[in-house]
């Protein structure tokens, strides 16, 4: 009499991607949405409403330029997940490490706010600043490469769109570190180029915007 084996079990196929993205998606809008609770007006600024809104140029500067930071970054990750087959749990964890720091930028962005104009303080503001933006840049960078090695990439996904990818995550990165250095000296422009480097990644031009946007594969032609 043959013993019936019992069917194999299914294979893991890693971490619910869904999740994954519906969780990033809330820590990155929580994230922007704190930005805006750091610009008030005193009690005080009633009296001379029109000189306090002005006043908070600085506070405005560093909202325009966590938020569309954070835009790029979200961009990025959206592009990520849209050529993602599966997650592992290496991936996750990575991805956990990102939003540890997106979900930090809004505190950066405060003392930069506070500080600007400050001398000594506002160098030290903008280069704690410059590198918490890298360092949100680098993961957003290390999540994609790692996801690339371990084979979690859809297997229809072309290498072309792959390389294009990566070297649309990869530019960056020098220029803010020239823009790190240059804020020791002008503190105040590379908070500009900060911006800049962001509003790069977030103009909607077919030229610029393509390395964010997975391309739609046409079905082949009819016979």
């Amino acid at each position: 009499m043959t013993s019936v084996e019992p069917p194999p079990a299914p294979r893991r196929r890693g971490f619910q991607k869904g999740r994954l993205e519906a969780f990033s998606d809330g820590v990155f809008a929580i994230a922007v949405t704190l930005l805006v609770l750091d610009i008030t007006v005193s009690a005080s600024g009633g009296h001379h409403l029109l000189r306090s809104l002005v006043d908070l140029g600085p506070s405005y500067l560093a909202y325009a330029t966590s938020f569309s930071t954070i835009g790029a970054a979200w961009l990025g990750h959206n592009a990520i997940t849209e050529y993602l087959d599966r997650t592992d749990a290496a991936f996750v964890r990575l991805n956990l490490l990102l939003l540890l720091v997106v979900s930090f930028l809004p505190f950066p962005t405060r003392l930069f706010a506070e500080y600007i104009g400050h001398d000594s303080p506002e160098r030290v503001a903008v280069t704690f600043y410059g590198c918490c933006l890298l360092l949100a840049s680098v993961l957003l960078l290390v999540l994609w490469r790692y996801a690339v090695r371990a084979g979690l990439v859809r297997p229809d996904a072309a290498d072309e769109e792959i390389q294009l990818l990566t070297q649309r995550l990869t530019p960056g990165l020098a220029s803010y570190l020239v823009l790190i250095a240059a804020g020791f000296f002008v503190p105040i422009v590379a908070v500009i180029g900060y911006l800049g480097i962001a509003l790069y990644y977030i103009i909607p031009f077919r030229t610029l915007s393509a390395g964010f946007l997975p391309r739609r594969r046409r079905p082949p032609p009819a016979p």
